[in-house]
């Protein structure tokens, strides 16, 4: 799973800043890691270094193998905090995803065939 960090210009993408994305998607992605072939996430401050409430967005797009891409945005007031919200929430998006492909018509039954 490759994890690509984008930022507006109004976010500066220091080492430090991208070490702490990278590593908070790919923890929340751990376990599906096998099922993504690319995350890109998209960083901006959307009131332009205004202070303001809610003002950090994190936009999270992740491309399963496979299938069309996902994506979620979470904003927040802090990179951290819309990191971590967008991360929770692509996690949940996939998690019912995958569910619903494993769970779907066809699988495996409760009911026996022992009435006869």
């Amino acid at each position: 799973m490759h994890i690509q960090i984008n930022t507006d210009s109004n976010v500066e993408a220091s080492d430090e800043l991208v070490h702490r994305v990278e590593a908070e998607i790919g923890a929340a992605l751990s376990r599906l890691r096998d099922h993504i072939t690319r995350v890109e996430v998209h960083l901006g401050d959307e009131s332009a270094g205004r202070s303001g409430d809610a003002d950090k967005r994190c936009m999270v797009e992740a491309r399963p193998a496979g299938q069309q891409p996902v994506a979620v945005t979470h904003h927040a007031a802090t990179l951290d905090e819309a990191c971590g919200g967008a991360a929770q929430k692509l996690r949940n998006l996939l998690d019912s995803r995958f569910g619903r492909l494993d769970d779907r018509k066809g699988g495996a039954s409760i009911r026996t065939d022992e009435r006869r």
